[in-house]
């Protein structure tokens, strides 16, 4: 064979292998495309985000040893700021998914606004049960994140024609997105690598249903209770299904939103209607509308289980309301406080599960920490000396209301707290 021929040969292979690249580009960027634009524009129009932007907290320094001990309530910080004041402010839209870190917040009947709204729920046999990170194989939902837009009609794309404008605003919802198996599986992993194709996904849900739509009101099971809600099951992605690990036709998923003429009205250790001028009511909460944690208490425990869990964000515990000041565990007497101008009861004790084993940022479960720790020095309460303690279930004390990261926090009244466990329907507790 000659030079010459030699030289073809090695020149066609090359064509060759050049036409096989571009042709696996091609087909595979259409599908990239494609799904690049399967997600809905996370910005909806003539609304504005609530809560703090991307990439600040008042958290940020939440591990910083200051936090490790309480000062006098008369004090006041380098800035002459109230030395027990609130520090963070979260809400949790979807119950037991991301939170939304606020600077201040409306205060409802049923906590803070927009909070435990919304929850995820299996259909069983028994019929639709909320599901939370405490259920096995559901800890994913811990990076399932949400946004709340609401109306701005200082937008200029605002219209109040739009849907969004009809149901109050939108709630955006995003998850990890999940490779399919197989070639396509390989072309978004490549894409997500390039950052072609973002590594979330999200749609989003009305907040509140407008008046002509649709969705079905059915019954959903929380704890005894089965309040109404809307049935969002038609919006759900077939993508979020994949990321949550389910298959519709064998085990069906569905969000829910509460009704709001279906809140479930709270006994047990709350004040009574005849005391505030209303019966309290929560949504999908577990118990009580609002929860609050002290620092300074939750310091303690992370430092306890530091060799397990180095860095334990109070993020775990879910709190809604985050206060700094107290020494630890000052908390457990609480039974009335001002938070800035809102007089809020304490309800009782937050009895602790295993949720806060679940790492809010990695969606993974440790087998033992922090419940552990707790267990082996807060149990402390008498009506359930099984369960550890930490943090406190509030009521406020009106229906309409505002809470402030910065707001001061004065103890009215101190006194003794006895949890009372959950109630069957229609049970009644004995001396209350």
């Amino acid at each position: 064979m000659s030079s010459s021929s030699s030289s073809l040969e090695i020149s066609s292979l090359g064509a060759l292998f050049i036409f096989g690249l571009l042709w696996i580009v091609v087909i595979g960027i259409f599908p990239l495309l494609a799904l690049a634009h399967a997600s809905p524009s996370r910005e909806p129009k003539g609304c504005r985000r609530l809560g703090l932007s991307p990439g600040q907290s008042n958290l940020a320094d939440e591990y910083d040893k200051k936090y490790n001990e309480g000062v006098p309530s008369d004090h006041k910080d380098d800035n002459g700021l109230p030395a027990w004041r609130v520090k963070a402010l979260f809400t949790y839209p979807i119950k037991s998914c991301g939170g939304i870190e606020l600077q201040k917040s409306e205060v409802v009947g049923t906590g803070l606004k927009f909070d435990r709204q919304f929850a995820f729920a299996e259909e069983t046999s028994d019929g639709w049960n909320c599901r939370t990170l405490r259920n096995a194989g559901f800890q994913r939902m811990a990076l399932i994140h949400t946004e709340i837009w609401v109306p701005d009609p200082s937008s200029p794309e605002y219209d109040d024609r739009r849907p969004e404008m009809q149901s109050d605003g939108v709630m955006v919802i995003s998850y990890p997105r999940v490779a399919p198996s197989g070639p396509l599986g390989l072309i978004v992993r490549i894409g997500m690598a390039i950052r072609l194709l973002g590594s979330r996904l999200s749609f989003q849900v009305p907040l509140v249903p407008s008046k002509d739509s649709k969705y079905p009101v059915i019954p959903v099971k929380i704890w005894k209770d089965k309040p109404l809600a809307y049935d969002y099951r038609s919006l759900l992605s077939p993508s979020l299904h994949a990321y949550l690990g389910f298959d519709p036709s064998k085990s069906p998923l569905s969000l829910f939103r509460a009704h709001p003429s279906h809140n479930r009205e709270i006994f047990r250790n709350a004040p009574r209607k005849e005391q505030i001028g209303f019966q309290p009511n929560t949504a999908f909460a577990d118990a009580y509308p609002i929860h609050l944690l002290n620092i300074t208490s939750h310091r303690d425990v992370a430092t306890r289980c530091a060799d397990v869990i180095p860095r334990l964000s109070i993020r775990r515990f879910r709190a809604n309301i985050i206060v700094q000041g107290p020494e630890a565990f000052a908390e457990d007497h609480w039974k009335r406080m001002m938070v800035g101008e809102t007089e809020i009861y304490a309800a009782c004790r937050t009895v602790r599960c295993r949720l806060p084993n679940v790492d809010p940022d990695t969606g993974e479960r440790d087998k033992a920490e922090p419940d552990r720790t707790l267990k082996a020095y807060r149990r402390v309460d008498e009506g359930d000396p099984t369960n550890a303690c930490l943090g406190l279930q509030l009521v406020p004390a009106v229906e309409d209301c505002c809470v402030a990261v910065g707001d001061e926090l004065r103890v009215l009244e101190t006194g003794e707290h006895r949890y009372i466990k959950m109630l069957a329907p229609g049970e009644k507790v004995e001396g209350v």
